[in-house]
């Protein structure tokens, strides 16, 4: 039992998500799937969304060019941190006029500079790469899915784009079973009349939350979970899903209550108010928590 999970301390968490895979040969093959949420769940989300911040890289480079964009509210507001302006905006809207930074480009100029920005990267309190925000926890419960023929799909509520542009590297995940928030594309034609997909300023649907996670991820990939495993109340749909499977699935929700090795905050949807603190969600039916400070021995992957 020592050289599965290393860095999870021995305790009920563990041996929860440990005998149900145990038993999982139970299950066929094709329906042993786990939907992971991204941000807060396999890699750390404060002090602001790795995406938020690349989206802030782009905008600082266009005002460089373009000085009157910083004159726009919503851009404005990103540029000095004014969370409360954000907030009386909207948050959908900011991410919206932060998306149209990249309106008309195609999707390899777009990846270009995802990976641009990911080896630019460094949190802005640790100084870690995106490399080292990654749970090693999690790298290690994945690597255990997968020694139990489970398919394994990461679901994000931020752009799709940018996280299958990184899942690879970083999670070993098929850019293919990424599922998130969904910008539209247009078809058009270069000079040469070759065919061309050009980025658009507008999303394909709601931003990937709440039940529009379990809505995108029936329309996109059509394999409902067995196992999902999220941090905050824009999971508990899904979550909800997976423990709802006909072969009885596990949902495991992440508590960031570690202020000394990460932080220590109450998740939410970034989108929507929840009806329900997810920790009171979670006990009330049944999930595993995983407590960072008493269930991770290790948190970061670079540590």
């Amino acid at each position: 039992m020592t050289d599965r999970l290393p860095s999870w301390r021995p305790g009920p968490t563990r041996d929860a998500i440990l005998a149900f895979l145990d038993d999982i040969d139970r299950v066929p093959v094709d329906e042993r799937v786990a939907y992971i949420d991204n941000d807060g769940t396999l890699w750390c989300e404060k002090p602001t969304y790795v995406q938020f911040d690349f989206f802030v890289d782009a905008l600082r480079t266009n005002v460089e060019h373009h000085p009157h964009l910083a004159d726009e509210p919503a851009f404005a507001a990103v540029l000095t941190g004014d969370m409360e302006a954000i907030g009386r905006i909207g948050i959908a809207d900011v991410a919206g006029a932060l998306a149209a930074l990249f309106d008309g480009w195609t999707p390899d100029e777009f990846g270009a500079a995802v990976d641009d920005f990911a080896s630019r990267y460094r949190h802005p309190i640790s100084g870690a790469p995106l490399a080292g925000i990654v749970y090693r926890p999690m790298l290690e419960l994945l690597g255990e899915l997968r020694a139990h023929d489970v398919t394994v799909g990461v679901i994000t509520g931020g752009g799709t784009e940018f996280v299958r542009r990184v899942s690879l590297p970083l999670y070993d995940v098929d850019p293919g079973l990424v599922v998130g928030t969904l910008i539209g594309y247009e078809f058009a034609r270069d000079g040469d009349d070759r065919p061309v997909l050009h980025r658009s300023a507008a999303l394909t649907g709601p931003a990937n939350e709440g039940g529009a996670k379990v809505a995108h991820i029936q329309s996109h990939l059509g394999r409902p979970p067995l196992i999902g495993i999220g941090n905050s109340g824009g999971d508990r749909e899904m979550l909800e899903w997976a423990q709802a499977h006909r072969f009885g699935g596990l949902a495991v929700l992440v508590d960031h209550d570690d202020a000394e090795r990460e932080f220590a905050y109450a998740s939410e949807a970034a989108t929507f108010a929840d009806a329900e603190p997810i920790l009171d969600v979670a006990a009330r039916l049944g999930w595993t928590v995983v407590s960072m400070a008493n269930d991770w021995e290790t948190v970061f992957a670079g540590a």
